[in-house]
């Protein structure tokens, strides 16, 4: 009984900061939209990283950006020719996204229980998707796009790099409550490994001054391996 309680109580933990970081975002959505909406372009590494996985892509689709906030990713990608769509777990960031970007579709949905077939995406990206969630919820969430990428599909993730939670108190102007996760290269690309994924390939970045908060920036490219032919 008491392990069942425990794990009863696990749930509903993760169910309610769930539903507190989709408030948080909910609160920031406007001023969100109007910080990060260009933000590509004040990073020449993210539009190199957006650029190779374009090619890589090659035309296959639907492409999905996994944590897409206000659309910026979905924007760039879609202006390089990618079938690309957004899923968010915030619904006044999707109201953004659909506003700023109105060519694009858009949906609600969380990272950790993609509602997709499985094999039905030829790539995704998640730019900063996995920052609040837990080393065991990172590896559930790279579970989940493994199972839903073709094969041979390509993902694309970045997140910060270190050890340890940097609490939020204050983002855009207003007072918050949220932690972000670090995560260092060696446990990603482990967690990916373990999830199926090969060619996996780290490219770390210092930050950009004046740009972005100041901690080191990673991008991963992974591939869910081609399916074997029978002889």
């Amino acid at each position: 009984m008491t392990v069942i309680l425990n794990i009863m109580c696990h749930f509903i933990r993760m169910k309610q900061e769930v539903k507190k970081i989709e408030k948080t975002y909910d609160s920031l959505a406007e001023e969100y939209a109007e910080t990060f909406s260009g933000e590509h372009k004040k990073k020449p590494k993210d539009e190199e990283m957006l650029r190779r996985f374009s090619r890589e892509i090659g035309g296959r689709g639907p492409v999905w950006d996994l944590g897409c906030g206000p659309g910026q990713t979905s924007h760039y990608l879609k202006n390089l020719g990618v079938d690309i769509s957004g899923l968010d777990l915030s619904e006044k960031l999707l109201e953004e996204a659909r506003r700023l970007h109105p060519g694009i579709h858009f949906r609600k949905g969380n990272i950790l229980d993609l509602e997709f077939a499985d094999g039905s995406m030829a790539g995704a990206v998640a730019f900063y998707s996995i920052i609040h969630f837990t080393e065991e919820e990172a590896g559930k969430a790279f579970s989940e796009v493994f199972r839903v990428l073709q094969p041979g599909g390509t993902f694309l993730l970045t997140y910060h790099v270190g050890e340890g939670t940097i609490h939020v108190k204050e983002f855009l102007g207003r007072n918050i409550d949220m932690d972000v996760m670090l995560f260092t290269t060696d446990f990603i690309s482990r967690r990916l490994k373990d999830s199926g994924f090969e060619k996996i390939e780290a490219v770390e970045r210092d930050p950009y001054p004046g740009v972005e908060y100041q901690s080191r920036r990673a991008y991963v490219f992974a591939v869910k391996p081609a399916a074997q032919t029978s002889l």
